[in-house]
């Protein structure tokens, strides 16, 4: 298993030893006896008074009736009072038994049992994380609560397509109702939300959504068909148009920046960043799709202003600044890395960014707790996302210029898909154009140049601090 990319591990070592070893009693040993003798009756003589129990000990050769009947307690009821809390005895005991392998997950088994040392799992059953950048970057989009719940009942048949042969189109075809309703029931909610200015556009983006050969009517058609093709094909048109409504109704952040990250860059939106990636060693890449072999190979990452506004302006102001060019990538098994301490008085200590799931502004210099339930709005956990390198000083911080491709492998997740480092690292964005590029780089390979091709509209420039 693959070891987290975070700066440090901690490891966890359970032993617990438990020995079964078979007794048996020797002549010599004489056993002893505990009698528990109740007597709760109420009575005058002054020495039983506020003696509800006499606990006696005695050993095997002890006669026992004797000893019973001189306390004034029956012999007969001394048994019948002994064999009752036996049972109690042995069912306490089982109780205890089981408990403590519940609690440890220790197999009952042989003279000695061990749990031993293993890795942390990440799960959550419920977690239904993108597992690729455009639908993770669509989730992202802050927009209209309709739009969103329009988003969330499409997003839904993609999970449904996945379940082999009998495929539950009558739940598919619920879902497309349900976006189409709240579609035309919503309309004027809906436009109304976008900016005057581009309130055209929405008008014809609007129109496609609902009748547009990509659109939902359209896609309700595929679904009546029972055509998984169709449906995929259709579903992937009518969530590309609501992505485009959705940023139209996103034109800048939807929430205000702490005052002492003012004067950092900030991208209020989205943009899109294009690496050309050299080999080193003078060999190629190969396109995924065939076609001849080329020196080199073009990337596109869309970075995310919504979500992480600083850590995608920082990174948005070093690629204008050119800083990247010429830069050297290191590879691991999990991730390609560039070049560290490029910046120099370029780069900023943009302090670690993460938006939770649900939330409506990042946290900062805050990890978020997985285990507990806690998952970004970007996760890490899909092939290609960008993200931040810690700062050598303080994982609070970002590196002021070292960022990594993370090549997810759900072979090294947890249970729950995600990755062991998922809300540990500012994640600023996602591969889309490229990603069979990623597993051929190697290390020594060069990014020839980077450019900003979208979205410099968009970045804040203020004075440095």
């Amino acid at each position: 298993m693959a070891l987290p990319l975070s700066s440090y591990v901690l490891s966890h070592k359970l032993s617990v030893n438990v020995s079964l070893s078979p007794f048996t009693p020797k002549r010599a040993f004489f056993p002893t006896y505990f009698l528990f003798c109740s007597n709760r009756m109420s009575g005058k003589d002054p020495a039983r008074l506020g003696r509800s129990e006499i606990i006696i000990c005695m050993s095997k050769r002890t006669p026992r009736k004797e000893l019973v009947e001189q306390h004034g307690f029956p012999f007969h009821l001394y048994m019948s009072t002994i064999r009752d809390r036996m049972k109690k005895f042995d069912t306490l005991v089982a109780v205890l038994l089981v408990s403590v392998q519940i609690c440890f997950l220790l197999p009952l088994v042989g003279n000695s049992v061990s749990a031993y040392p293993a890795m942390a799992v990440l799960y959550s059953p419920d977690t239904k994380v993108p597992r690729t950048g455009e639908l993770a970057l669509r989730k992202a989009i802050p927009a209209n609560s309709n739009m969103k719940t329009i988003q969330d009942s499409l997003e839904d048949i993609s999970y449904l397509l996945r379940i082999p042969q009998r495929k539950p189109y009558g739940t598919m075809e619920g879902n497309v109702k349900k976006a189409l309703k709240i579609a035309m029931d919503e309309k004027d909610s809906i436009l109304s939300s976008t900016p005057t200015d581009l309130r055209e556009r929405g008008s014809i983006l609007y129109a496609s959504l609902i009748e547009g050969k990509g659109g939902l009517q359209a896609l309700l058609e595929s679904i009546k068909d029972k055509d998984p093709d169709k449906v995929s094909i259709g579903l992937a048109s009518s969530l590309d148009t609501v992505a485009e409504l959705e940023l139209l109704q996103a034109p800048g952040l939807s929430f205000l920046l702490p005052e002492q990250y003012m004067k950092y860059p900030r991208l209020a939106g989205r943009g899109t960043v294009e690496f050309t990636i050299e080999k080193g060693d003078g060999s190629t890449f190969s396109p995924e799709g065939g076609g001849e072999s080329r020196k080199t190979a073009k990337i596109q990452v869309v970075i995310d202003g919504y979500s992480a506004p600083l850590t995608a302006g920082n990174i948005a102001k070093l690629v204008i600044d050119g800083v990247y060019n010429g830069a050297k990538l290191n590879c691991t098994t999990q991730a390609v890395i560039s070049e560290n301490g490029l910046s120099k008085n370029s780069g900023y200590d943009v302090p670690l960014e993460i938006m939770p799931s649900g939330q409506f502004e990042p946290l900062y210099k805050t990890k978020l707790s997985v285990q507990d339930g806690e998952l970004p709005v970007l996760p890490l956990s899909v092939y290609g996302a960008v993200a931040m390198a810690h700062s050598e000083v303080s994982e609070e911080y970002s590196s002021p210029d070292q960022f990594f491709f993370y090549l997810y492998d759900k072979r090294n997740a947890g249970l729950g898909g995600l990755s062991f480092d998922e809300g540990q690292f500012s994640v600023f964005g996602y591969t889309i154009i490229g990603r069979d590029i990623l597993p051929q780089i190697k290390s020594g390979d060069i990014i020839q140049s980077a450019k900003l091709i979208e979205g410099q509209d968009r970045l804040v420039l203020p004075d440095r601090i």
